[in-house]
């Protein structure tokens, strides 16, 4: 499938399923993607615009965009718009469901009626310098979003929302994310995690030399804290930045289950919010070791050898 560059095409929700025949499908987009305005989808209920399933070795790459006109769904939200009827979801702008071999590269994401591009139960996934923005104020808008996918590198991205930069969700693991830019927004997150009561895993993260631009955190790990939440291996190294706030690392864990072998190495923002520079960090139940340059006051971390 081609988009030609010069031309804008007006989409409406669409899902592609497979499984098909040809080892790789190539989607290129050199031109733009537009979706309705809210109000105008022929399919009201549905919960993303664009959707992939079951298409392995799909290669979605280009110079073009693809706007998800989010901007009457954000004014909507419960978040904004208090009074009854408010909505408490919005659609997803692309959605990646069981591809396995699957690469995402070059192109423009904007404007995001919620998540900007979800992967789930994706294993071998490669995705490399993606443009992805939504205001600072649009809720809810997480630049990638990874849940129950295994084998994901994740690599020289510009990302720039209302909510986390990259989120790592339940049965994630074998993640490496490398030279990302974020900001605005909330981050590189693993978590929200353990909500409703349920338990979770998540294991072997890499996150390593980003940049964050008044982010309100550069690491975070948040869980509902009662409940089992396992999270080990994680790797944090050569962050530097602003953080909005006066945090730069946050790991609220499990009061049930520790996170275990956190590692945090040259970790270097500095905040905008006060005339102090150094950062703080805020930890419950986390053991692990941090080394290196550190402007962020890392006493909270309960100190525990890394496995090797």
């Amino acid at each position: 499938m081609y988009v030609p560059a010069g031309k804008t095409f007006l989409v409406q929700p669409i899902t592609f399923n497979g499984p098909c025949n040809a080892p790789k499908i190539i989607i290129q987009v050199e031109g733009s993607i537009v979706a309705p305005e809210v109000g105008k989808w022929n399919n009201h209920g549905a919960g993303k615009w664009l959707s992939f399933e079951r298409i392995d070795g799909l290669v979605f790459t280009g110079s073009g965009s693809m706007d998800g006109s989010g901007s009457g769904w954000w004014v909507r939200t419960c978040k904004f718009s208090h009074t009854q009827g408010c909505a408490s979801s919005s659609p997803t702008e692309i959605h990646f469901s069981r591809c396995n071999d699957l690469t995402v590269s070059n192109l423009s994401i904007m404007n995001s009626p919620q998540m900007s591009l979800v992967v789930l139960r994706c294993e071998n996934v490669y995705i490399n310098q993606l443009k992805i923005t939504s205001p600072e104020y649009s809720p809810n808008t997480d630049g990638i979003h990874l849940s129950e996918s295994q084998n994901v590198r994740i690599q020289n991205s510009i990302i720039g929302t209302g909510d986390d930069c990259i989120s790592i969700s339940d049965g994630t693991s074998n993640v490496v994310i490398d030279g990302i830019t974020c900001g605005p927004g909330h981050g590189i997150s693993i978590g929200s995690l353990g909500e409703d009561q349920s338990t979770a895993t998540v294991e072997k993260i890499s996150v390593s030399n980003s940049y964050f631009f008044n982010t309100t955190n550069g690491a975070r790990i948040k869980t509902c804290q009662e409940n089992a939440v396992h999270i080990s291996d994680v790797k944090y190294n050569n962050f530097w930045g602003t953080s909005s706030k006066n945090y730069a690392v946050t790991l609220n864990c499990s009061k049930t289950v520790a996170c275990t072998d956190i590692h945090l190495t040259n970790i270097n923002i500095t905040t905008v919010a006060s005339s102090v520079e150094n950062t703080e960090a805020a930890c419950i139940n986390a053991y692990g070791e941090a080394d290196g340059y550190l402007n962020t006051n890392m006493s909270c971390l309960h100190y525990s050898e890394i496995k090797d």
